[in-house]
């Protein structure tokens, strides 16, 4: 079943930019495995400004730039793949959230990859 316009769910993991996993950046060690999982698409997004359960804020200021600034990593996709998916996010994730949230799709179309 592929992703189509209609009724979906987004997974997103709220982490820290320095958060890793097995040798790597955590971000990019849950893009691998949303490939992994064949999603329709992922997404990571860099914050200028946060804080989370340690209510610790982060940001970036001209003069003290945070090595730790918060980052989101979103995937779309049906119900099946995104449920499945949340258990391998929960297991990666340490210091962080994980959420999924009912989306409606409004259009999904892909270009050529040159």
């Amino acid at each position: 079943m592929d992703l189509r316009e209609g009724p979906a769910k987004k997974l997103s993991a709220y982490i820290g930019e320095q958060c890793d996993y097995e040798g790597k950046p955590l971000y990019q060690a849950l893009v691998e495995a949303a490939r992994t999982a064949g999603c329709a698409g992922c997404t990571v997004l860099r914050g200028i400004t946060g804080f989370g359960a340690t209510s610790r804020c982060v940001t970036r200021h001209k003069l003290r730039m945070s090595e730790d600034l918060p980052v989101v990593v979103q995937v779309i996709d049906v119900d099946f793949r995104i449920t499945a998916l949340a258990e391998v996010f929960k297991a990666m994730v340490g210091d962080g959230l994980v959420t999924i949230e009912d989306i409606v799709v409004l259009q999904y179309q892909g270009g050529t990859e040159e």
